[in-house]
């Protein structure tokens, strides 16, 4: 007969503590091991810029600044247990699950203080596992990339003012205009990053962008500065002013009344006129025109070696510069056509809508209306030349964005015309906005001074970090 043996139970609790004892020593052992656990000195070696959108195998890049909004990833050692990430003073959420001890990813919180951080932490990241064990890690944070929404002055003349307004342009230190002329003194720039200031230099002769350098990196406009190559009507010798009963004339013309170059501009209300009492309420000036069909000018199709046909029509715009030296408010319009076709005039009228029947090339320039909100703002020029720019998107049949416009079809409508002269002519209608307001139209008589109406290229250039 077999005979079992048990072991006493008192024998076999002891072996199990045995066991777990040598267990949890194993495991210590192990922590101490995991690349210094907790308690190792933090170290970081590099910093990267996460690529989102990368479309080949680079992914991440080492960099030396990052942006608001930017995920980053910091390359080191001794990571585990971290608790805390401070970027410029702000307490930054980092996921755990994400740490590693050589690794963390972290995304730049769009309320990081950038200038506005105080100057013991600006420009630092630091990394808290406890009071005695921290990091601090000298690196720059920028605010999002400066943008460009306009330039309100692309055709200046030497010695004039140029603004260039858009978001986070704050501290602009330099200026390159092209053809590589830089402009590094007198530059201004607004604390808000709203927009910087410099003075058109002597000698610029190249067309294109102007690239500016400022705290949150390089900012770049639309190549639209200094750019006259699609000239349309300047009044000097560039285009063909057509002259009929219907149109005011070269005599008409005065000469730039801040004598800063421009040769002869055009009085949207000749001066003949305003000495007769203006525009009356409802009434309509002659217009300006160029010459039409006999001219070859007037074809713009010698403009694609400039702009490619099948650039998209809210990528070209159409320029002029102008000149309103006293407020104007609540009352006149300029209407401008790409032909000369109009039936009916200003803001809301046919001419200026999508149909299908018919080619509408008009637009109704309002700079007084505030078109999304149908408030009214005096305008004035501020005593100075200023650009106007209007995508072509925005004229007659173009708004219709359900359509994939380009340039050449604006070509091709203002050739397939039977007048295909561009024009502008000075209208005073009632302005009805909607249902709710109209603006009743009033006697004018004011000076407003045009020139320089010419097409552009308008495509906005955003600056990669990656």
């Amino acid at each position: 007969m077999k005979h079992i043996s048990f072991f006493p139970i008192q024998h076999f609790g002891l072996r199990c503590a045995a066991l777990l004892s040598a267990c949890c020593l194993l495991l210590l052992a192990g922590c101490k091991d995991d690349d210094g656990g907790e308690g190792a000195t933090m170290t970081i070696n590099k910093i990267y810029l996460e690529n989102a959108k990368a479309t080949d195998s680079i992914t991440d890049r080492e960099v030396t600044f990052a942006r608001l909004g930017q995920l980053i990833r910091i390359e080191g050692s001794g990571f585990t247990g971290l608790k805390h990430i401070y970027i410029n003073g702000y307490d930054t959420y980092f996921n755990n699950a994400l740490l590693t001890d050589n690794n963390v990813w972290v995304t730049l919180n769009a309320k990081t203080p950038v200038d506005k951080a105080d100057a013991s932490v600006h420009n630092k990241i630091t990394l808290y596992k406890d009071d005695g064990n921290t990091l601090t890690y000298d690196f720059t944070i920028r605010a999002s990339a400066p943008v460009v929404s306009r330039v309100d002055n692309t055709l200046p003349q030497p010695g004039e003012k140029v603004i260039v307004y858009g978001a986070n342009l704050q501290e602009t230190t330099k200026v390159t205009l092209p053809g590589g002329v830089t402009v590094a003194e007198g530059i201004e720039s607004d604390p808000d990053g709203e927009w910087y200031s410099f003075v058109m230099p002597e000698g610029v002769t190249a067309s294109g962008s102007i690239t500016s350098e400022g705290a949150n990196g390089t900012a770049v406009t639309p190549a639209y500065f200094n750019n006259n190559d699609c000239f349309i009507l300047n009044f000097d010798g560039k285009g063909t002013q057509g002259a009929w009963s219907a149109t005011y004339s070269a005599d008409d013309l005065v000469d730039d009344p801040l004598g800063t170059g421009r040769g002869k501009v055009a009085m949207i209300v000749p001066q003949s006129v305003l000495d007769e009492g203006g525009i009356k309420a409802g009434a309509n000036a002659k217009g300006f025109w160029t010459a039409g069909n006999d001219d070859a000018l007037d074809d713009w199709t010698r403009m694609t070696q400039y702009i490619p046909a099948t650039t998209p029509i809210d990528s070209v715009a159409l320029q002029f510069d102008v000149y309103v030296p006293e407020p104007w408010s609540g009352s006149g319009q300029l209407e401008i056509t790409l032909q000369n076709n109009l039936s009916n005039y200003g803001y809301g009228s046919g001419c200026t809508k999508y149909s299908k029947d018919y080619i509408n090339q008009a637009y109704a320039w309002v700079p007084w209306l505030d078109r999304t909100t149908g408030t009214v703002s005096p305008y004035d020029t501020g005593g100075r030349w200023q650009t106007v720019t209007i995508p072509l998107s925005a004229f007659g049949n173009y708004t219709n964005s359900d359509i994939s416009w380009t340039f050449q079809n604006v070509i091709n409508d203002k050739n397939s015309g039977s007048y295909r002269n561009f024009g502008f002519l000075f209208v005073n209608p009632d302005l009805k906005y909607d249902e709710k307001t109209t603006y009743e139209a009033k006697d004018f008589a004011q000076k407003i001074y045009v020139d320089n109406f010419r097409i552009v290229p308008c495509t906005a250039i955003a600056v990669s970090d990656f």
